[in-house]
């Protein structure tokens, strides 16, 4: 029988901090799947969730099949705005959220998986990022320091991530990020340049999975996702809206499940996925495809 198999393989998951969005998703399916999860949980809300896994609140979300429950193999703290440990600000470094932790850089995240499971120690790696200081702004009231930050931790860190993880990468390795259909399409409200920050994400996947493949022989794809009412989603404040249209105007009449993004991630992380690189692969109930509202 054909299955996605990733039994030996070690995944990383950048961008995960309660079990409602994407990211746990992903990473509960690359579980399922045989994987080991390491994730990246931004600092301010690390004590959160490490605090609702340890009482058990998110029990529930953890049950896999078979009586099984997921267990990440690490959670490290991780701010993908940095690069280096060098580049967070003093006034971050000393912030009571942050001091703790240390080096919480991409680099800083490098550094730690090396530090437990030696050079070459991950096979998969997650972008499940993004953030837009000035997301309620329009574009025409967006300031140069609101668009930057967008496409800084929304695009720019899918670039460092790669940059830094590849080395680290068993040969065959396997990037993904998650897009937003607000990279091609006018979302109105999704300001701020989150909108350009997606449309950077899918061309900078083109041109990573090219670099990626030719240096170390590691695959680079991109998930366009639905709408989902993850907590950070909730944040535009109108995602119920577009949940219910894209609903009733899609092929498939329903709403989106995170499951769906996970499964479709799992498959595209596994060998039989081994063909497909620079990919953006839609999972939207086949939205994307429509050209007029029902």
């Amino acid at each position: 029988m054909l299955s996605i198999d990733l039994t030996g393989k070690r995944a990383f998951v950048a961008g995960v901090a309660d079990d409602g969005g994407f990211g746990f998703a992903i990473a509960k399916a690359l579980a399922e799947a045989g994987a080991s999860v390491c994730v990246g949980t931004w600092p301010p809300a690390l004590g959160i969730f490490t605090t609702l896994l340890r009482r058990g609140k998110l029990d529930e979300s953890l049950a896999m099949p078979g009586g099984q429950k997921l267990a990440f193999e690490r959670i490290y703290p991780f701010d993908a705005e940095f690069d280096t440990h060098g580049d967070m600000p003093e006034e971050i470094r000393e912030n009571k959220r942050y001091k703790e932790h240390g080096d919480v850089s991409i680099q800083g995240a490098i550094d730690r998986l090396k530090a437990d499971f030696g050079d070459a120690c991950v096979d998969v790696v997650v972008h499940s990022l993004a953030n837009g200081p000035e997301v309620k702004n329009v574009l025409l009231e967006t300031s140069r320091r609101g668009y930057l930050g967008a496409i800084g931790v929304s695009a720019y860190s899918m670039v460092s991530m790669v940059q830094r993880f590849g080395p680290i990468m068993r040969k065959g390795g396997s990037f993904l990020s998650l897009s937003y259909m607000a990279s091609e399409r006018v979302i109105p409200g999704y300001g701020g340049g989150m909108s350009s920050a997606k449309a950077a994400l899918e061309s900078d996947t083109r041109v990573l999975a090219f670099e990626a493949g030719r240096r170390w022989g590691h695959r680079v794809n991109c998930i366009s996702a639905g709408p989902l009412a993850s907590r950070a989603a909730s944040a535009i404040g109108f995602i119920g809206q577009m949940i219910e249209y894209c609903k009733v105007n899609s092929p498939l009449p329903e709403a989106l499940d995170a499951r769906e993004v996970g499964g479709a991630a799992a498959f595209l992380a596994s060998p039989l996925a081994s063909g497909i690189t620079g990919s953006t692969v839609y999972v939207d109930k086949g939205f994307a495809a429509m050209g007029k509202a029902v």
